[in-house]
């Protein structure tokens, strides 16, 4: 039995989510922490360092041509649209893990004793991002698959789907969708180059069940 939010009215899962609703989601450790916010923590440090080394070492003027230098770097980077493309597209892949947390703890997603599906990393692919989550015990892609309306809505998207990986349940896939390929609108023939974007069900509507990985892109290193 899934639990979390109820699926529909009068679901016997309602016990269950009042059981999620009293509880309190853990705090993560310290390495926890440091290891959600690592990208950050290492721009930042990265920032630090070279600043005080180089005006320690070369001087202000030195510093000041860096920094002038890597400005330029960076407008240049975003005024070349695949350069842009590139950089939006790892931006996304250090925002969304922390979005998922937070739809992940309005939703309920957490075991017993309060703690949240583990992201194991985030990648980014043609639609948006592929999340790949490390379920505990007590989680299943049930319960992430009750509440794709509330992740889809913290990870600012246009859907979110949920994909298990067909030979270890507790590793799961969301992704996040945020655009469709150029031209293609919903109820279009399948593109192949979007492999999980058509798993609807002949009426149109979304399959109950979360979809299973095969075929290429199955979950490496998992799979």
């Amino acid at each position: 039995m899934a639990s979390g939010r109820p699926r529909q009215p009068n679901d016997p899962s309602g016990m269950a989510s009042v059981e999620a609703a009293v509880s309190m989601v853990a705090r993560p450790n310290l390495v926890a922490r440091l290891w959600h916010w690592r990208y950050e923590l290492g721009l930042i440090a990265g920032v630090i360092l070279g600043t005080v080394s180089i005006g320690y070492i070369l001087g202000l003027k030195w510093l000041i041509a860096v920094a002038a230098a890597t400005m330029a770097i960076g407008v240049s980077a975003m005024v070349w649209p695949p350069s842009r493309q590139r950089i939006i597209a790892r931006a996304w892949c250090v925002i969304t893990p922390h979005r998922v947390r937070t739809g992940c703890t309005h939703a309920w997603i957490q075991t017993r004793d309060g703690r949240l599906p583990v992201v194991l990393y985030t990648v980014p692919a043609d639609f948006g991002e592929r999340v790949w989550l490390w379920c505990r015990a007590g989680i299943t892609a049930g319960d992430l698959e009750g509440a794709r309306d509330i992740l889809r809505a913290s990870c600012w998207a246009s859907d979110v789907r949920v994909v298990v990986n067909d030979r270890r349940s507790h590793i799961v896939v969301l992704e996040v969708i945020r655009r469709l390929p150029a031209g293609r609108h919903a109820g279009d023939t399948p593109n192949p180059a979007w492999p999980y974007l058509d798993r609807g069900q002949a009426d149109g509507s979304d399959p109950e069940e979360p979809a299973l990985y095969s075929g290429p892109g199955h979950l490496w290193p998992f799979g």
